[in-house]
């Protein structure tokens, strides 16, 4: 459809300009000898005929693309068609003035018009060369609009695998060191191998349930840590114990699946793990205005030589984040006396079908 009649409010700029046009035009006429009732006459119905035929020039411009056509050829065509244009925009003047005579108001109309159509027709041609030009711009600016349309679309097919990639990572590194540790308990701790493993089977059933879900609530988030953790306690038994705080807001708030798994599993592989004593594993979350901040803090022998880059958990968390939340997220690490700490900002965004309460806004 041509783009000037798809929306309503476009046609109405359209007519008013070429309304405006008229009120030249015949400005222009009386001018010239015209007596002004004459030709206003005259001028406005015939700027918005032409106006209607001038809209034909949109499908010429389809039919022969700037881009794909010879210039000279695309002047040429243009040039004719806008000599016929004016043609018969004439000839439908010369008609109305024939009408117009019929009146004793208007009786000079035709002697009037005769010398005026060299004049007419030279602003028929004008006017219709410059509705192409318009009409270019149009056909250019929606192109334009298509074209970022397309890229947006690619663009966010891109993440959207990037996405998938990324979790896709998460249970298999975790599902690997889990079935290692049921190998070793196998021998040490046959009971506790066994209830490790129906552990693990219902912590897998809620991690796929969730894993393909754009968004969770945190406090589905932290049911799963809570999940992982347990499970990881019939390992390191009392070495191991977690402490989790949390506001209401922010157990409202929207965050990637299985963000916080990777971090914890750092916790308690890299942190408990290779303490004797072992330690608290401390997750918080807090609103803060448009913000949530999740903080995850772990015990740490800070005799330890420090590993090369941060490990696989950790970029897989700062790459999710880049890729939902470009610069809007971010994660910090740190390590404070024998604390580690893992600082994660991200946008607050309140679960508008939340069940887990109200559903105010965070």
């Amino acid at each position: 459809m041509h783009p000037i009649l798809s929306e309503r409010r476009f046609f109405l700029l359209y007519l008013a300009v070429w309304l405006t046009a008229g009120g030249l035009l015949a400005a222009l006429l009386h001018t010239l000898g015209t007596p002004v009732g004459e030709a206003i006459a005259l001028a406005i119905p015939m700027a918005l005929v032409y106006s209607f035929m001038c809209l034909a020039s949109y499908y010429l411009c389809r039919t022969f693309p700037l881009h794909r056509v010879n210039i000279t050829r695309v002047l040429f065509i243009h040039s004719i068609a806008a000599a016929l244009s004016s043609s018969v925009w004439i000839s439908l003047g010369k008609a109305w003035v024939s009408l117009l005579t019929e009146s004793s108001l208007f009786a000079s109309a035709s002697d009037n018009y005769s010398p005026q159509v060299p004049l007419l027709f030279a602003i028929g041609v004008t006017l219709f060369l410059l509705s192409v030009a318009i009409h270019y711009a149009i056909i250019a600016f929606r192109e334009s609009r298509e074209a970022d349309r397309r890229a947006m679309e690619l663009r966010l097919l891109a993440q959207d695998a990037e996405l998938r990639a990324l979790r896709s990572q998460i249970n298999p590194h975790f599902l690997f060191n889990s079935l290692n540790s049921v190998s070793a308990l196998t021998v040490q701790d046959p009971q506790g191998a066994r209830s490790m493993t129906l552990r693990l089977a219902d912590f897998l059933r809620k991690s796929l349930a969730v894993g393909s879900r754009q968004h969770i609530t945190l406090n589905e988030e932290l049911d799963l840590a809570a999940g992982f953790l347990a499970i990881e306690q019939i390992r390191f038994g009392l070495r191991l114990k977690y402490e989790e705080s949390a506001d209401e807001y922010a157990r409202r708030c929207l965050v990637p699946p299985l963000l916080l798994q990777p971090l914890i599993e750092n916790a308690v592989g890299h942190g408990i793990g290779h303490l004797v004593d072992g330690g608290t594993i401390a997750v918080s979350a807090e609103h803060k205005g448009q913000f949530l901040h999740i903080m995850v803090r772990n015990p740490h022998d800070p005799a330890l030589p420090r590993r090369r880059g941060q490990g696989i958990g950790l970029n897989n968390v700062r790459n999710r984040l880049m890729a939902l939340y470009k610069d809007e997220a971010r994660i910090d690490t740190r390590a404070e006396n024998e604390q580690f700490i893992v600082e994660l900002v991200l946008p607050a965004s309140p679960a508008a079908d939340s069940e887990d309460g109200p559903k105010e806004k965070c």
